[in-house]
């Protein structure tokens, strides 16, 4: 996957904890801070249901629009 250079601003207690869990666990802190993003968005659950499902992407796509539509109706009532 690419790889995009970004800027943030987070806080000093939360940079320095990124810092020592990278150190300690021989990464680097860009590694850190993405694994965070990912677990926390679920993407890594995402993908690793992707990679197990058999649907095509336009099956996949056609059963989130349903799944989306199901919901707003639920939602409305």
């Amino acid at each position: 996957m690419a790889k995009v250079r970004t800027t943030l601003t987070i806080d000093e207690a939360v940079l320095r904890a990124v810092k020592v869990k990278a150190a300690r666990g021989g990464k680097g802190d860009s590694e850190i801070i993405e694994e965070a993003l990912r677990r926390d968005l679920g993407l890594d659950l995402l993908e690793g249901l992707w990679n197990r499902n058999q649907l095509s992407e336009q099956e996949a796509v056609a059963l989130a629009v349903e799944a989306q539509h199901a919901t707003r109706r639920r939602k409305r009532r």
